[in-house]
C-alpha cells in the first residue's frame, strides 16, 4: 500500500468502494468496505489523496478521513460523470472519481465544518417550512373553492378564509373537520417559521461578512447569510464572472466557426442562491419603476430597452460580481455619493475596487 498516490471512494449508506492507483497510474487497490470498516481501513494507510463525490454525508467522511492525515478532495458529481468508462456501478464510479481528481483543471468543493453545516441546515429548514406553508395555503384555497368560498391572493387572506369556513353552516361536517385539520397545521407553521427567522437574523448579525454583504442593494438579511453559508471559500473562484457563472447567471455558449451564439442562462450551480439574487434584483427594479431610490444610469438605460424580468437577471449577475469582490477583498460597499464613485446605488464600490468593471448587459437572447 506504500505505493498508493491517490484513492477514489464511492460512498453510499452501507457499502463503500475504493479504487487506488500508484505513481504509474496502475490500479493497485480495489476493495469494498462496510460503513464500520472505513475509518479502520484509512487509519492503516499512509497519508495520501482521497477523493469523493460531494454528495450526502461526504463532508462528514471528509472531516473524519482528513483527521487521519489524508488530503481529502470533494468533487462535483457532474464533473465525475464524464470519466465513467462504461456502465453505472459502484466500482466504475470509484475508478472515475480516482481519474477525475487527477485532472489539472478539476475544481473541488471546500469541505465544510460542522458549524457551517448547521448554518446551512437552518437555511434549509426555513425553505422547507415556507414550502409547506405554500402547499397548505394552496390546498385550503383549492378545497374551499369547491364549496364556493374564494379568497383574494396573499397569505394574509388565508386566516380570514378559514374563519369563513368555520362559520359556514352549509358545509358538510366532514369537510369542516378536515378544514380544521388543515387550519391547525397552518397555525403551527407560523410560530415555527418565526423562530427560524429569528435564529437566521441572529446569525446574520453575528457574522461580519454577512453584515457587509447586506449593504449591497438587492441583497437582504436572508440572502446575505445564505451567501456566506454556501460559499465558505470565495477564493476558489478566479473572478466575479466565474462566480456568476457558477450560480448559473451567465448565458449558455454554443459558438462555433467564429460565430457567437449565446442562449438562455445556464441555471447551473446553487438554485436557492440564484433565486435569492434574482428576487432581490426584482425588488430593486420594482422600486425603480415606481420612481423611488437612486438607480444607476446603467439600470435605467437597461429598463428602457429590456423587459423587467430580463433586467432582473442582468442585475442579479452584476450583484453576484460585486458580492464576490467584497468577499475576497474584505472591503465594504459604499452607496451613491462616496468619493471616487459615480455609478449610483447599484454599482458603488470603494475606490480600491474600481478594477471591477461593470458587465455589459446581455441581449434578450443571451438571457
Amino acid at each position: 500500500m506504500n505505493d498508493l498516490i491517490r484513492i477514489g471512494m464511492d460512498t453510499s449508506k452501507s457499502v463503500f468502494v475504493v479504487h487506488g492507483v500508484d505513481a504509474a497510474e496502475r490500479p493497485v487497490l480495489r476493495k469494498k468496505l462496510r460503513r464500520r470498516q472505513v475509518i479502520e481501513f484509512f487509519a492503516k494507510l499512509p497519508p495520501t489523496q482521497v477523493g469523493m463525490e460531494a454528495c450526502g454525508g461526504a463532508h462528514h467522511w471528509a472531516r473524519e478521513i482528513g483527521a487521519l492525515g489524508h488530503e481529502v478532495k470533494l468533487l462535483p458529481a457532474q464533473r465525475v460523470k464524464p470519466y465513467v468508462a462504461r456502465n453505472k456501478n459502484d466500482t466504475a464510479d470509484a475508478e472515475a472519481i480516482c481519474e477525475a481528481m487527477s485532472r489539472p483543471r478539476m475544481r473541488f468543493v471546500p469541505v465544510k465544518t460542522t458549524e457551517q453545516q448547521a448554518a446551512l441546515m437552518l437555511a434549509g429548514i426555513r425553505d422547507q417550512l415556507i414550502a409547506r406553508r405554500t402547499q397548505l395555503s394552496n390546498a385550503i384555497r383549492g378545497y374551499a373553492a369547491e364549496f364556493g368560498l374564494v379568497a383574494a391572493k396573499g397569505l394574509d387572506k388565508i386566516e380570514p378564509l378559514l374563519e369563513r369556513i368555520a362559520a359556514d353552516a352549509t358545509l358538510p361536517a366532514l369537510a369542516k373537520e378536515l378544514f380544521a385539520t388543515l387550519s391547525a397545521e397552518y397555525a403551527e407553521l407560523k410560530p415555527k417559521l418565526g423562530k427560524i427567522d429569528d435564529r437566521l437574523l441572529a446569525w446574520h448579525r453575528s457574522n461580519e461578512l454577512s453584515q457587509r454583504l447586506v449593504e449591497i442593494p438587492s441583497v437582504g438579511p436572508v440572502g446575505a447569510p445564505l451567501m456566506v453559508m454556501k460559499i465558505p471559500d470565495p477564493q476558489a473562484f478566479r473572478s466575479g464572472r466565474d462566480f456568476a457563472a457558477w450560480l448559473g447567471l451567465t448565458p449558455k455558449d454554443h459558438s462555433t466557426a467564429g460565430k457567437l451564439r449565446l442562449g438562455v442562462i445556464t441555471r447551473a450551480g446553487d438554485e436557492t442562491l440564484r433565486r435569492m439574487l434574482v428576487l432581490g434584483a426584482t425588488a430593486v427594479i420594482q422600486q425603480v419603476r415606481r420612481g423611488r431610490g437612486r438607480p444607476s444610469p446603467w439600470l435605467v438605460a437597461l429598463l428602457k430597452r429590456k423587459p423587467p424580468k430580463l433586467a432582473a437577471v442582468a442585475l442579479a449577475n452584476k450583484t453576484a460580481r460585486i458580492a464576490w469582490k467584497l468577499m475576497v477583498s474584505g472591503e465594504r460597499y459604499r452607496g451613491a455619493g462616496a468619493s471616487g464613485v459615480a455609478h449610483g446605488n447599484t454599482w458603488a464600490l470603494h475606490p480600491n475596487l474600481a478594477s471591477l468593471a461593470p458587465c455589459s448587459p446581455p441581449s434578450r437572447r443571451g438571457l
